[in-house]
């Protein structure tokens, strides 16, 4: 059944707690001064629709839920998040398989905009309108896709936004809403079919395996020593320094402390 929302939060936890149908599984404020974001999501038969426009700095540790596809493309006049430390330009689409974990990091005021579609229904769409031979990387994936394709895919996106924001009712039309995201879905497949996927290295992959397990082990009660926290891990603490340095944008101990501090915060509210 079609549904939309969209939400103003003044409060991070509020935000991130929206934010947990789209795959966030925490959401680290880092910048200063009063947190505001804007968001918008729609769900529709096949495709789960996201966007957002945030005024702070903040770490999102993503986690793709099983047996979906989530998409990514830059939107608005801020920049779009890094996703693993990896910058998304105008023109670039991001997609994550199902059950990746990944950081998306933003150094200040961004927008972004995502779908999310079941792999199993991207497959089959795809192979329809472009053959057998089409396929998705399983991992993280940065595609330069064709000009024309990206400006109509980001123009329905819009669009569907804009209906929620006005509060149109549109959605409650079940033949509007099929028929936008049929729309959705083939500019979203020729995408893919005609663009370039860039993916991430066997290291990049490594790298972000690495973060994730970092980010289990952060959730235990007792504060672990920087020793324990690499034996855990098997790696050495240079290596998890510069892992930390590139999807974090700071050192392990700072982003364990800012984490600490926050869940304090938010006990006292």
């Amino acid at each position: 059944m079609p549904g939309s929302v969209t939400s103003v939060f003044s409060e991070a936890a509020d935000f991130e707690a929206a934010l947990r149908p789209e795959g966030c599984v925490s959401l680290l404020v880092t910048g200063r001064g009063s947190f505001r974001a804007r968001l918008t999501q729609i769900t529709l038969d096949r495709l789960r629709l996201a966007s957002a426009e945030e005024e702070l700095a903040r770490i999102a540790h993503i986690a793709v839920p099983d047996g979906t596809v989530l998409v990514s493309w830059p939107t608005g006049g801020n920049p779009a998040p890094l996703w693993g430390g990896i910058e998304i330009r105008a023109g670039d689409m991001l997609t994550l398989g199902p059950g990746q974990r990944v950081h998306a990091r933003s150094d200040g005021p961004c927008c972004w905009s995502t779908a999310r579609i079941p792999a199993q229904e991207l497959f089959r769409y795809g192979r329809v309108l472009c053959g057998t031979g089409f396929a998705i990387p399983p991992a993280l994936a940065i595609w330069r896709i064709p000009a024309a394709a990206g400006k109509r895919l980001a123009q329905l996106h819009r669009a569907a936004i804009r209906v929620v924001e006005a509060k149109s009712g549109a959605f409650a039309d079940v033949e509007t809403a099929h028929g936008l995201e049929q729309q959705l879905v083939d500019v979203l497949i020729e995408c893919l079919c005609r663009g370039a996927p860039q993916e991430e290295t066997a290291a990049g992959s490594r790298h972000r395996g690495l973060l994730a397990r970092f980010e289990d082990l952060l959730w235990a009660d007792r504060l672990p020593s920087m020793a324990e926290i690499c034996a855990a891990l098997d790696t050495s603490e240079r290596l998890l320094r510069e892992c930390c340095k590139q999807h974090l944008s700071m050192g392990p101990s700072q982003y364990f402390h800012l984490r600490r501090m926050q869940q304090v915060h938010r006990a006292l509210r």
